[in-house]
């Protein structure tokens, strides 16, 4: 399962096209976007509904929905809901928070979208709460009758109903289990919509769907505030539902040509290629081999005080091809020569050992690469720091080894004596790095039997030209004093 948040505007776009429920859902499709670039005049002509209210003065709710992408909650309390207002004063509220940068917890970002939604009048008794999600045993409904801003803790207030795995949820469990609450006069109406959006749920491969509020009135059933996740592995099979959704970044995130590069490149090949930036200015990189790999290092980077500093999350795996680990390595090499940093920036290129990957095929994808880029890779200070075992790993290891020979590009290379995240201690300054050997003492030659000639290295690992004598070690760069060394057990084996 993949679970990627969509956006409140796809969220009830789903809704409104696929619930079956006998209860009167209203104002299906009455939503408008606008972005900085919106021409009203446009507008008004795709979206009739908007003057038609003016005309009947009725009123019009704004809110933003940048933050449904990250499932950030209580927006109104963050001053992003603008309620019961004229076209007019929708114009001008924009005009002070359209493309403004605001702060929700850590996160810093810009307001790029709102949704303009007809205002609907209702009494605090009439909001509700309802939310389903995925977990291992199947999915949970929660209900509570009294939804809104000032919900609380709805995991400790809400009735709550277990729908196991292929099991499936019926209004009569719904009335018993979750509505003991609710107003008799309301219980029909509620039981058949909760209904009908959980088999919305199941059908469309939702993993997370919360409504709050949801309003029932006389009139019927009302969608305000909406946000959810859907399996995005499920794509094949909900393709013609779905369209072509999109996923937007996080609130905070802005999306990157070259993550879509990647990700197109992903699609068309039967190997993984991930990419992620978290931080274009940052300097130290990562090109990790396996989905577990790049975890390991990521997490080990941040425990020895590289957070801030961590550019880059992704992974290559699944035995891609030369090209396409050049593709992705040049991508990687552009991101990181594009802008200086003062301490210079560090590559690390690793992964633990390949079940079946051709290591050597890889590398020498990634030579490419590094060839191409060895101007700007030289300009910006640029580290090599490689770390990997598996099929060919030798050779792989050599010719990397080469490419730092030929090009004068900095590039420390260690094979499977060396614990997998030692490189990222030694990247930043934590431990010492391990001189290079002679030129003749590389480890291509571990392909070849030990005779115990001279011209034959011996048998043991530890004659690995990344292991040396301890008066061969060169000295650890200083830490940061800002990035103290955290005790954990990942930390410790770097």
């Amino acid at each position: 399962m993949s679970a990627k948040a969509i956006s409140e505007q796809t969220g009830k776009e789903f809704l409104y096209k696929y619930i079956c429920t006998s209860s009167a859902i209203q104002n299906r499709f009455k939503y408008a976007r606008v972005t900085p670039v919106t021409d009203w005049a446009r507008l008004t002509q795709d979206h009739p509904w908007l003057l038609k209210l003016l005309d009947q003065n009725h009123f019009l709710m704004l809110l933003s929905f940048n933050l449904s992408y990250q499932l950030i909650k209580r927006r109104g309390k963050l001053g992003l809901v603008g309620i019961n207002l004229t076209l007019d004063q929708v114009k001008v509220w924009l005009k002070q928070h359209l493309g403004q940068e605001t702060t929700i917890a850590n996160a810093k970002g810009i307001l790029k979208n709102f949704l303009i939604e007809p205002f609907v009048p209702h009494k605090q008794e009439e909001e509700f709460y309802v939310c389903i999600y995925a977990a291992r045993e199947g999915d949970y409904v929660l209900f509570h009758h009294e939804g809104g801003v000032d919900v609380g803790d709805v995991d400790a207030k809400a009735q709550k109903l277990l729908v196991a795995v292929d099991e499936k949820l019926s209004e009569s469990d719904v009335k018993k289990y979750l509505l003991q609450y609710a107003p008799a006069n309301k219980k029909d109406i509620l039981a058949s919509f909760i209904c009908g959006l959980f088999n919305l749920y199941e059908d469309l491969y939702f993993t997370y769907l919360e409504i709050n509020p949801l309003v029932v009135t006389n009139d019927g059933v009302y969608i305000l505030d909406l946000a959810a996740k859907i399996d995005a592995t499920a794509d094949y099979i909900c393709k013609v539902k779905w369209g072509d959704v999109e996923f937007p970044p996080p609130f905070g995130r802005e999306a990157y040509p070259e993550e879509a590069y990647i990700a197109d490149l992903d699609a068309k090949s039967g190997a993984s290629l991930k990419l992620t930036i978290l931080n274009p200015k940052g300097r130290i990189w990562t090109m990790v081999a396996g989905g577990g790999a790049s975890v390991v290092y990521s997490d080990t980077i941040c425990d020895l005080g590289g957070v801030n500093e961590l550019a880059n999350y992704g992974e290559y795996s699944g035995a891609p091809s030369e090209q396409q680990t050049y593709d992705y390595a040049k991508t990687i090499l552009s991101l990181m020569t594009r802008e200086k940093h003062p301490e210079g920036k560090i590559l690390i290129i690793g992964g633990s050992i390949a079940n079946f990957t051709n290591v050597a095929a890889t590398f020498k994808g990634i030579v490419r690469a590094i060839k191409d880029y060895q101007g700007p890779l030289k300009e910006h200070e640029v580290r090599i720091f490689v770390r990997r075992g598996g099929p060919n790993y030798q050779e792989g290891l050599r010719v990397m080894g080469e490419v730092g020979k030929t090009t004068g590009i900095p590039i420390h290379v260690f094979g499977t004596e060396t614990h997998m995240t030692a490189i990222v201690g030694m990247a930043l300054g934590h431990r010492p790095i391990p001189n290079q050997p002679p030129a003749a003492a590389h480890t291509a030659n571990f392909l070849l039997n030990a005779s115990g000639s001279p011209s034959t290295p011996a048998p043991s690992r530890t004659a690995s030209f990344s292991e040396s004598k301890p008066d061969d070690i060169a000295p650890a760069k200083k830490a940061k004093p800002t990035a103290p060394l955290g005790k954990s057990s990942i930390g410790n084996d770097c």
